[in-house]
């Protein structure tokens, strides 16, 4: 039994991804899922588009909106990144955190831009998107997440030798 279990945690060892492999990961992911706690303790799960805003997940939404509810009555969050179809291609990154709402039309506008751009793969679209951007962030709230924990996994590691 202890040489399945050693066998299992050396296993878990080899897939974690380093800071540097996170990071990039999380630069050049564009989309998660966002889960936030419901009224009655359920989970609320959506995808969403996220910016990077000080090296931090940032994203933006209606201030109506489920998530948006959720965040305000409890700001703990978690946030799934992940890539892959196959087992072995299995690579994710899961941030647990605590949502801080940004309320300021120029905070609003500066994360909208970063979700804008790169949801539609243009970072250098300034002029195409500011219209946009300004128009919807009316009835927008932006929220940055401070991690508190990471939980990384890359299954493309397992193909080579330990």
């Amino acid at each position: 039994m202890e040489r399945v279990l050693l066998c299992t945690v050396n296993q878990r060892t080899r897939i974690v991804m380093s800071d540097d492999e996170v990071t990039a990961f999380v630069r050049e992911s564009r989309k998660l899922q966002l889960g936030t706690i419901n009224p009655d303790g359920t989970p609320h799960m959506v995808t969403m588009f996220y910016g990077l805003v000080e090296g931090k997940i940032a994203f933006w939404t209606y201030g109506k909106a489920q998530k948006t509810l959720n965040i305000q009555r409890d700001p703990r969050v978690s946030c799934l990144i992940e890539a892959g179809d196959e087992y072995s291609d299995l690579r994710g990154v899961l941030m647990y955190g605590v949502a801080r709402r940004i309320d300021d039309p120029e905070g609003i506008l500066d994360v909208g831009m970063n979700v804008a751009r790169r949801m539609a793969g243009m970072p250098d679209a300034e002029e195409l998107l500011t219209e946009y951007v300004a128009y919807t962030g009316r009835k927008r709230v932006a929220f940055m997440v401070e991690q508190s924990r990471v939980i990384s996994w890359d299954h493309r590691k397992l193909a080579i030798p330990a």
